[in-house]
């Protein structure tokens, strides 16, 4: 198969609605089961199985069995950068909002979210804007981090662990603000000690996070992250 071929095979994997539903639902990071995906795309069971199995096939998803069930989760950060960036970059209008339930959780996800294991939305870019406004972020050679930005995370705690051939530090363009947020090592490390030290919480079972009044603090502190007027409380729906 030619490289065409390949691109084509690849792009016909999310040509679909239920298995893009799938791929975006997996952005939150965590793995689901095919009943959970299957209720979150409004499809029958077996009709996820076989969608699961082709994401499966095409190397977009991994799977592993505990007892019973059947977990999915994406592939990898690499799968997760392709699904942000053509979501960020395809031009579409949004659907009309039905509801104050649907409503709030537009919002909650615009504002802050995982883009699988690093944050996104409004907090996400607030972030990535304070560390380069602070001199923690150089933009002169590239993206990389200031030797202030990484005296700031050791004295934080923050270890950048190097895995692979993945990226100590990247760009992510944000699907709702079409502006960046920090993706690769340093993106994922600032997301899980935020979490730990619950400066974020998740929002019910899918991708919203809930900024704390500490983690509000936090970020502007040591980032200098210029934070808009945090969004209401998200429904326990999923992303």
């Amino acid at each position: 198969m030619d490289d065409a071929s390949s691109l084509a095979a690849w792009a016909s994997l999310l040509a679909d609605r239920t298995r893009a539903a799938f791929c975006l639902a997996l952005m939150d990071g965590r793995a689901w089961t095919v009943g959970e995906l299957a209720r979150h795309a409004g499809v029958a069971l077996s009709t996820a199985s076989e969608h699961a199995d082709r994401l499966v096939a095409g190397g977009l998803l991994t799977q592993h069995r505990q007892g019973r069930h059947r977990y999915l989760s994406l592939a990898g950060p690499g799968v997760a950068t392709l699904i942000e960036t053509v979501t960020a970059t395809t031009e579409h209008t949004p659907a009309p909002v039905r509801g104050l339930a649907a409503a709030t959780r537009r919002r909650n996800l615009a504002y802050a979210r995982t883009c699988y294991d690093h944050l996104a939305g409004a907090v996400g870019v607030a972030l990535a804007d304070g560390m380069t406004t602070t001199g923690l972020l150089s933009r002169d050679n590239g993206l990389s981090l200031t030797d202030a930005g990484r005296a700031l995370l050791d004295g934080l705690g923050i270890v950048l662990s190097p895995r692979g051939r993945r990226p100590l530090l990247r760009d992510c363009l944000d699907w709702t603000e079409r502006r960046p947020h920090l993706a690769g090592i340093t993106g994922a490390a600032i997301l899980q000690h935020a979490l730990s030290a619950t400066w974020l919480i998740r929002a019910g079972s899918g991708r919203a996070l809930r900024l704390t009044e500490a983690g509000s603090h936090a970020f502007t502190e040591h980032f200098g992250a210029a934070l808009g007027p945090a969004a209401p409380i998200p429904q326990p729906l999923r992303a």
